[in-house]
Protein backbone atom coordinates (compact mmCIF):
# COMPACT_ATOMS: atom_id res chain seq x y z
CA UNK A 1 0.00 0.00 0.00
CA UNK A 2 1.52 3.37 -0.61
CA UNK A 3 2.45 5.22 2.33
CA UNK A 4 0.13 7.96 4.04
CA UNK A 5 -0.11 11.08 2.04
CA UNK A 6 1.84 14.03 2.54
CA UNK A 7 -1.26 16.21 1.70
CA UNK A 8 -4.50 15.87 1.93
CA UNK A 9 -7.16 17.60 -0.18
CA UNK A 10 -11.05 17.76 -0.16
CA UNK A 11 -13.10 18.87 -2.48
CA UNK A 12 -16.78 18.04 -3.99
CA UNK A 13 -18.07 17.19 -7.19
CA UNK A 14 -21.22 18.67 -8.98
CA UNK A 15 -23.89 17.05 -11.92
CA UNK A 16 -23.60 19.34 -14.91
CA UNK A 17 -27.43 19.36 -15.15
CA UNK A 18 -28.48 22.28 -17.48
CA UNK A 19 -31.09 23.19 -15.25
CA UNK A 20 -29.47 23.12 -12.03
CA UNK A 21 -26.80 26.25 -13.07
CA UNK A 22 -27.48 28.61 -10.44
CA UNK A 23 -27.44 25.91 -7.48
CA UNK A 24 -24.23 24.44 -8.65
CA UNK A 25 -22.89 27.79 -9.36
CA UNK A 26 -24.03 28.62 -5.22
CA UNK A 27 -22.44 24.97 -4.85
CA UNK A 28 -19.06 25.92 -5.85
CA UNK A 29 -18.64 29.19 -4.66
CA UNK A 30 -19.21 28.26 -1.05
CA UNK A 31 -16.52 25.74 -1.89
CA UNK A 32 -14.56 27.96 -3.10
CA UNK A 33 -15.51 30.44 -0.09
CA UNK A 34 -15.02 27.79 2.30
CA UNK A 35 -11.51 26.68 1.49
CA UNK A 36 -11.96 23.47 -0.50
CA UNK A 37 -9.38 22.55 -2.86
CA UNK A 38 -11.23 20.67 -6.07
CA UNK A 39 -14.62 20.79 -7.61
CA UNK A 40 -15.35 17.87 -10.09
CA UNK A 41 -17.57 18.08 -12.80
CA UNK A 42 -18.73 14.48 -14.27
CA UNK A 43 -17.84 14.89 -18.77
CA UNK A 44 -21.20 12.41 -20.14
CA UNK A 45 -21.91 14.76 -23.72
CA UNK A 46 -24.24 12.18 -24.50
CA UNK A 47 -26.70 13.21 -21.74
CA UNK A 48 -28.76 15.42 -23.65
CA UNK A 49 -29.84 17.53 -20.23
CA UNK A 50 -26.62 17.92 -19.10
CA UNK A 51 -24.08 21.07 -20.10
CA UNK A 52 -21.09 20.07 -21.89
CA UNK A 53 -18.47 19.83 -19.16
CA UNK A 54 -15.61 21.68 -21.16
CA UNK A 55 -17.52 24.94 -21.36
CA UNK A 56 -18.86 24.61 -17.97
CA UNK A 57 -15.33 24.38 -16.27
CA UNK A 58 -14.33 27.61 -17.81
CA UNK A 59 -17.55 29.55 -16.76
CA UNK A 60 -17.03 28.62 -13.00
CA UNK A 61 -13.30 29.24 -12.69
CA UNK A 62 -14.01 32.80 -14.16
CA UNK A 63 -16.10 32.85 -11.50
CA UNK A 64 -14.03 31.44 -8.45
CA UNK A 65 -10.64 32.67 -6.94
CA UNK A 66 -8.53 29.79 -5.73
CA UNK A 67 -10.18 26.55 -5.92
CA UNK A 68 -9.45 23.82 -8.61
CA UNK A 69 -11.14 22.21 -10.94
CA UNK A 70 -10.92 18.88 -12.35
CA UNK A 71 -12.84 16.39 -15.13
CA UNK A 72 -14.69 13.44 -12.95
CA UNK A 73 -13.94 12.19 -15.44
CA UNK A 74 -13.19 13.06 -19.08
CA UNK A 75 -14.72 10.76 -21.76
CA UNK A 76 -11.60 9.67 -24.09
CA UNK A 77 -13.68 8.56 -26.90
CA UNK A 78 -15.43 11.29 -27.47
CA UNK A 79 -12.79 13.59 -27.25
CA UNK A 80 -9.39 13.30 -29.26
CA UNK A 81 -6.45 13.98 -27.06
CA UNK A 82 -4.49 16.48 -28.94
CA UNK A 83 -7.48 18.49 -28.67
CA UNK A 84 -8.21 17.66 -24.59
CA UNK A 85 -4.33 18.76 -23.79
CA UNK A 86 -4.58 22.04 -26.09
CA UNK A 87 -7.98 23.14 -24.08
CA UNK A 88 -6.81 21.64 -20.79
CA UNK A 89 -3.54 23.82 -20.61
CA UNK A 90 -5.37 26.83 -22.23
CA UNK A 91 -7.55 26.52 -19.01
CA UNK A 92 -4.51 26.12 -16.84
CA UNK A 93 -2.83 29.12 -18.21
CA UNK A 94 -6.15 31.43 -17.89
CA UNK A 95 -6.99 30.25 -14.17
CA UNK A 96 -3.49 30.65 -13.11
CA UNK A 97 -2.90 26.74 -12.48
CA UNK A 98 -6.27 25.57 -11.62
CA UNK A 99 -7.07 23.13 -13.63
CA UNK A 100 -6.84 19.01 -13.70
CA UNK A 101 -7.10 16.03 -16.41
CA UNK A 102 -9.33 13.50 -14.65
CA UNK A 103 -9.98 10.99 -17.71
CA UNK A 104 -11.93 7.95 -18.57
CA UNK A 105 -11.51 5.08 -21.31
CA UNK A 106 -15.39 5.38 -21.53
CA UNK A 107 -17.60 3.14 -19.71
CA UNK A 108 -20.59 3.04 -21.79
CA UNK A 109 -19.85 2.01 -25.56
CA UNK A 110 -23.13 1.53 -26.79
CA UNK A 111 -24.01 5.22 -26.27
CA UNK A 112 -20.45 6.36 -27.04
CA UNK A 113 -21.27 4.79 -30.33
CA UNK A 114 -24.23 5.95 -30.52
CA UNK A 115 -23.01 9.43 -30.40
CA UNK A 116 -20.57 9.41 -33.13
CA UNK A 117 -17.66 8.07 -31.18
CA UNK A 118 -15.60 4.75 -31.83
CA UNK A 119 -16.68 1.62 -30.72
CA UNK A 120 -14.07 -0.03 -28.64
CA UNK A 121 -13.87 -3.24 -26.72
CA UNK A 122 -12.98 -3.38 -23.52
CA UNK A 123 -8.93 -4.02 -24.32
CA UNK A 124 -8.96 -1.73 -26.97
CA UNK A 125 -10.11 1.40 -24.81
CA UNK A 126 -7.38 0.20 -22.46
CA UNK A 127 -4.94 0.66 -25.55
CA UNK A 128 -6.08 3.83 -26.77
CA UNK A 129 -6.41 5.52 -23.19
CA UNK A 130 -2.64 4.42 -22.95
CA UNK A 131 -1.71 6.03 -26.20
CA UNK A 132 -3.84 9.27 -24.79
CA UNK A 133 -1.86 9.86 -21.93
CA UNK A 134 1.50 9.93 -24.21
CA UNK A 135 0.03 12.16 -26.63
CA UNK A 136 -1.11 14.59 -24.14
CA UNK A 137 2.20 14.79 -21.98
CA UNK A 138 3.72 15.52 -25.81
CA UNK A 139 1.51 17.97 -26.07
CA UNK A 140 2.38 19.60 -22.87
CA UNK A 141 6.17 19.05 -23.37
CA UNK A 142 8.93 22.48 -24.26
CA UNK A 143 9.69 20.00 -27.67
CA UNK A 144 9.42 22.46 -30.42
CA UNK A 145 7.38 19.81 -32.79
CA UNK A 146 6.30 15.95 -31.70
CA UNK A 147 5.40 13.22 -33.57
CA UNK A 148 3.57 10.30 -32.55
CA UNK A 149 2.53 6.96 -34.06
CA UNK A 150 0.04 4.61 -32.29
CA UNK A 151 -2.57 2.55 -33.55
CA UNK A 152 -5.48 4.41 -31.95
CA UNK A 153 -4.30 8.33 -32.20
CA UNK A 154 -1.06 10.26 -34.22
CA UNK A 155 0.76 13.38 -34.21
CA UNK A 156 2.85 14.09 -37.12
CA UNK A 157 5.10 17.43 -36.54
CA UNK A 158 2.60 18.92 -33.90
CA UNK A 159 3.43 22.09 -32.23
CA UNK A 160 3.26 22.38 -28.38
CA UNK A 161 1.85 24.63 -26.69
CA UNK A 162 0.74 26.54 -24.56
CA UNK A 163 2.19 25.27 -21.77
CA UNK A 164 0.15 23.86 -18.67
CA UNK A 165 0.69 26.73 -16.12
CA UNK A 166 1.64 23.98 -13.74
CA UNK A 167 2.35 20.42 -13.89
CA UNK A 168 -1.56 19.81 -14.79
CA UNK A 169 -2.11 15.72 -12.94
CA UNK A 170 -3.65 13.17 -15.38
CA UNK A 171 -5.98 11.24 -12.80
CA UNK A 172 -7.15 7.81 -14.30
CA UNK A 173 -10.41 6.37 -13.45
CA UNK A 174 -9.71 2.70 -13.11
CA UNK A 175 -11.88 0.14 -11.69
CA UNK A 176 -10.05 -3.09 -13.33
CA UNK A 177 -6.75 -4.62 -13.27
CA UNK A 178 -5.33 -3.83 -16.59
CA UNK A 179 -5.91 -0.24 -16.02
CA UNK A 180 -4.64 -0.07 -13.22
CA UNK A 181 -1.78 -1.46 -13.96
CA UNK A 182 -1.69 1.47 -16.36
CA UNK A 183 -2.29 3.61 -13.69
CA UNK A 184 0.65 2.48 -11.61
CA UNK A 185 2.84 2.30 -14.75
CA UNK A 186 1.99 6.07 -16.78
CA UNK A 187 -0.65 8.09 -14.76
CA UNK A 188 -0.62 10.63 -12.15
CA UNK A 189 -3.08 9.47 -9.70
CA UNK A 190 -6.00 7.30 -9.53
CA UNK A 191 -9.63 8.21 -9.77
CA UNK A 192 -11.77 5.67 -8.33
CA UNK A 193 -15.12 6.03 -6.65
CA UNK A 194 -16.56 4.12 -3.29
CA UNK A 195 -19.82 2.30 -5.06
CA UNK A 196 -18.34 1.40 -8.18
CA UNK A 197 -15.68 -0.45 -5.95
CA UNK A 198 -16.19 -1.98 -2.07
CA UNK A 199 -13.84 -0.20 0.31
CA UNK A 200 -11.84 -4.08 0.29
CA UNK A 201 -11.43 -3.78 -3.83
CA UNK A 202 -10.11 -0.15 -3.29
CA UNK A 203 -7.66 -1.14 -0.97
CA UNK A 204 -6.71 -3.78 -3.54
CA UNK A 205 -6.24 -1.53 -6.21
CA UNK A 206 -3.73 0.42 -4.49
CA UNK A 207 -1.88 -2.44 -3.55
CA UNK A 208 -2.11 -3.43 -7.31
CA UNK A 209 -0.86 -0.09 -8.30
CA UNK A 210 1.97 0.06 -6.11
CA UNK A 211 3.02 -3.04 -7.76
CA UNK A 212 2.75 -2.00 -10.93
CA UNK A 213 4.73 1.64 -9.84
CA UNK A 214 7.19 -0.74 -8.20
CA UNK A 215 7.51 -2.64 -11.26
CA UNK A 216 9.03 0.09 -13.40
CA UNK A 217 10.89 1.76 -11.10
CA UNK A 218 8.19 4.28 -10.22
CA UNK A 219 7.70 5.90 -6.23
CA UNK A 220 3.94 4.46 -5.65
CA UNK A 221 3.54 7.98 -3.47
CA UNK A 222 4.24 9.86 -6.46
CA UNK A 223 0.77 8.38 -7.47
CA UNK A 224 -2.07 10.84 -6.19
CA UNK A 225 -4.78 8.61 -4.82
CA UNK A 226 -8.57 10.49 -5.13
CA UNK A 227 -11.66 8.83 -4.70
CA UNK A 228 -15.03 10.28 -4.75
CA UNK A 229 -17.95 9.76 -2.26
CA UNK A 230 -21.78 10.36 -2.54
CA UNK A 231 -23.34 11.18 0.88
CA UNK A 232 -25.24 13.22 3.16
CA UNK A 233 -23.88 15.23 5.98
CA UNK A 234 -26.67 15.02 9.04
CA UNK A 235 -28.78 12.97 10.94
CA UNK A 236 -31.53 12.50 7.98
CA UNK A 237 -31.53 9.54 6.30
CA UNK A 238 -30.23 10.11 2.49
CA UNK A 239 -32.19 8.97 -0.47
CA UNK A 240 -32.35 5.53 -1.94
CA UNK A 241 -29.77 4.84 -5.06
CA UNK A 242 -33.09 4.39 -7.00
CA UNK A 243 -34.46 7.31 -5.82
CA UNK A 244 -31.37 9.72 -7.44
CA UNK A 245 -31.66 11.08 -10.50
CA UNK A 246 -29.49 10.53 -13.60
CA UNK A 247 -25.83 11.21 -12.56
CA UNK A 248 -25.12 9.55 -9.28
CA UNK A 249 -22.59 6.60 -8.68
CA UNK A 250 -23.78 3.03 -8.16
CA UNK A 251 -24.04 2.01 -4.89
CA UNK A 252 -26.35 3.49 -1.80
CA UNK A 253 -24.92 7.05 -0.45
CA UNK A 254 -23.08 7.38 2.69
CA UNK A 255 -25.06 9.26 5.54
CA UNK A 256 -24.28 10.30 9.38
CA UNK A 257 -23.55 13.22 11.26
CA UNK A 258 -20.78 15.28 11.02
CA UNK A 259 -18.17 13.29 13.63
CA UNK A 260 -19.32 10.12 11.42
CA UNK A 261 -17.80 11.77 7.91
CA UNK A 262 -14.13 13.10 10.31
CA UNK A 263 -14.24 8.96 10.88
CA UNK A 264 -15.24 7.50 7.29
CA UNK A 265 -13.12 9.93 5.55
CA UNK A 266 -9.96 9.31 8.26
CA UNK A 267 -10.60 5.53 7.25
CA UNK A 268 -10.08 6.47 3.42
CA UNK A 269 -7.01 8.11 4.34
CA UNK A 270 -6.06 5.18 6.40
CA UNK A 271 -6.53 2.89 3.14
CA UNK A 272 -4.23 5.30 0.80
CA UNK A 273 -6.13 8.24 -0.66
CA UNK A 274 -4.94 11.39 0.38
CA UNK A 275 -7.61 13.17 -2.11
CA UNK A 276 -11.69 12.81 -1.32
CA UNK A 277 -14.08 14.23 -3.20
CA UNK A 278 -17.51 14.08 -1.87
CA UNK A 279 -20.67 14.02 -4.21
CA UNK A 280 -23.36 15.52 -2.42
CA UNK A 281 -26.70 13.83 -2.86
CA UNK A 282 -28.66 16.38 -1.39
CA UNK A 283 -26.65 18.91 -3.53
CA UNK A 284 -27.53 22.13 -0.94
CA UNK A 285 -24.99 24.52 -0.27
CA UNK A 286 -25.36 23.41 2.98
CA UNK A 287 -24.28 20.48 2.57
CA UNK A 288 -20.94 22.19 1.02
CA UNK A 289 -20.95 24.38 4.36
CA UNK A 290 -21.17 21.38 6.92
CA UNK A 291 -18.08 19.62 4.72
CA UNK A 292 -16.11 22.62 4.72
CA UNK A 293 -16.32 24.21 8.36
CA UNK A 294 -17.05 20.83 10.53
CA UNK A 295 -15.83 18.22 9.12
CA UNK A 296 -12.31 19.25 7.02
CA UNK A 297 -11.03 20.98 9.94
CA UNK A 298 -11.14 18.07 12.32
CA UNK A 299 -10.50 15.72 9.65
CA UNK A 300 -7.21 17.85 9.60
CA UNK A 301 -6.25 17.83 12.56
CA UNK A 302 -6.45 14.19 13.28
CA UNK A 303 -4.80 13.25 9.38
CA UNK A 304 -1.24 14.35 9.78
CA UNK A 305 1.42 14.35 6.93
Amino acid sequence: MADKPRTLEVGISIIPDADSLDRNRELVRVADEGGLALVGVQDHPYQHHFFDTWSLIPTLLAETKRISFFTDVANLPLRPPAVMAKAAASLDVLSGGRFELGLGAGGIPDVIANFGGPRRTPGESVEALDEAIDVIRLLWSEERSVSFQGSYYRLEDARPGPRPAHPIGIWVGAFKQRMLRLVGRKADGWLPSLGVLSREELRDGNRRIDAAADKTGRDPGSIRRIINVQGMIGDQAPPRRSDLPVGYLAGEPLAGPEDWWVETLAGFVDDGFDTLVFWPVDPSPDQVELLASEVVPLLSDIVRP
